[in-house]
């Protein structure tokens, strides 16, 4: 099936943001996603490599921003 991974993406990134907590200082999330989709993420520099042992991945500085941005844009609460 053809589909937007620039979309899925996007959703993805979000919806990491919906999943994310706080540990020893930086913003992690889980990682319950498509490996592709997670790949892609990574080579992005929103994450960190989600091919570890560990269950979340790290957003990095610039992903952690970018995953609220897309969250309110996606599932924000409209006025």
């Amino acid at each position: 099936m053809e589909y937007d991974r620039d979309k899925v993406d996007e959703v993805t990134l979000a919806l990491l943001w919906l999943t994310r907590f706080k540990e020893a200082g930086s913003t992690r999330a889980w990682k319950g996603h498509d490996w592709e989709t997670m790949d892609r993420l990574h080579s992005k520099e929103f994450i960190s490599d989600p091919r570890g042992k560990h269950k979340s991945v790290l957003l990095t500085e610039e992903g952690e921003k970018h995953s609220k941005r897309l969250f309110d844009k996606y599932f924000g609460s409209k006025p």
